[in-house]
């Protein structure tokens, strides 16, 4: 069997180390002994872009805010199904992984992060969040394993109730939070529907297929009239 090498480490802002591992064609981003991502497993990140244009698709020029670059995987399935008058903003909060895109995993990314609908930047995506009301179609969080701080415990703002309330106020009536987690969580089930939302759990293999991990999806609408 091919070992695993490691490339490079990076520091979290407030958190841990994080390790880029490759393993011949596979990728790895790990966090001490938790892996966050890998190149084989992608189906539910696709998912996250994808679940949440269906609920918005009607609507022109939107704008979606992708909360964590990763590896990529919910970028390109945005860029996918969004139309050329879209824009998607992308924060990632550590310089390093955006390195990475360009570099070691470039050939997994492709054009991706030359695509004139994209918007990278290195800043905490809560900033963007609290910093821009109303301007977005959809928001995307894959920051973390799930509604919890694992990366680094200022993540549980997103997930709090101020954090969620945030969030609604950041999106357009009408809009979609769709949040990433390794698994289900029922008390933050009840912490969206009290922050104003419209919420779907959705279950979603993390190979796409009908074998492998199950991942949770929350797809939260907010619950006005779109004007």
């Amino acid at each position: 069997m091919i070992p695993w090498e490691l490339l490079d480490t990076a520091q979290v802002p407030g958190g841990g180390e994080l390790r880029l591992m490759r393993r011949g064609t596979e990728f790895s981003i790990k966090l001490g002994q938790n892996e966050l991502m890998n190149s084989r497993l992608s189906g539910s990140e696709q998912a996250l872009a994808t679940l949440a244009w269906r609920r918005i698709q009607t609507r022109a020029k939107p704008r979606m805010l992708i909360g964590g670059l990763g590896m990529g995987f919910t970028l390109r399935a945005a860029l996918a199904v969004l139309g050329s008058d879209a824009k998607i903003v992308v924060a990632e909060l550590v310089p390093e992984v955006v390195a990475w895109a360009r570099g070691a995993m470039a050939e997994m990314f492709g054009d991706s992060l030359k695509d004139p609908r994209v918007s990278i930047v290195e800043k905490d995506v809560s900033h963007l969040i609290r910093s821009d009301p109303a301007a977005y179609d959809i928001i995307l969080l894959d920051v973390d394993n799930g509604p919890e701080g694992l990366t680094r415990e200022a993540n549980d703002a997103l997930y709090d109730l101020k954090g969620l309330t945030a969030a609604r106020a950041a999106l357009r009536p009408g809009g979609v939070l769709a949040v990433w987690s390794s698994g289900p969580d029922a008390r933050f089930t009840q912490r969206l529907r009290k922050a104003g939302f419209g919420v779907d759990e959705v279950p979603i293999r993390a190979t796409g297929s009908r074998s492998g991990a199950r991942h949770m999806i929350w797809m939260a609408m907010r619950l006005d009239k779109v004007k």
